[in-house]
């Protein structure tokens, strides 16, 4: 996995898109669809060519986050544990917790 595996709109060296673009927005997430990894779920919308579907819960131990600074991929369970990236200890943003149910099934059960 490198981050030519990522897609999205306008994407930088670390994963940011034109719709996320702060400091701390550098984690591509997978989606269960397609397995790919978009950097955010707008960027999916805009660029699949087919609905999103979160990452499965029987998938929850298989990587589904990317660290776009380090190019780490974390389980999802990992990633939703974690304020920073293990590996290189670069912040991921805490505002994107908001968004756990577009990318993860089990959220909400």
């Amino acid at each position: 996995m490198t981050r030519k595996d990522v897609f999205g709109v306008q994407i930088d060296s670390e994963t940011r898109c034109t719709h996320y673009h702060t400091e701390e927005d550098i984690v591509a997430l997978r989606f269960g669809c397609c397995g790919s990894y978009y950097a955010c779920y707008n960027c999916h919308a805009e660029l699949a060519e087919h609905d999103a579907e979160p990452w499965p819960t029987k998938r929850r131990n298989e990587p589904a986050a990317y660290c776009g600074v380090c190019e780490t991929t974390l389980t999802a369970a990992e990633y939703m544990s974690a304020e920073k990236c293990p590996h290189c200890e670069a912040a991921f943003n805490p505002g994107c917790t908001a968004h756990y149910d577009l990318y993860f099934e089990w959220i909400g059960e």
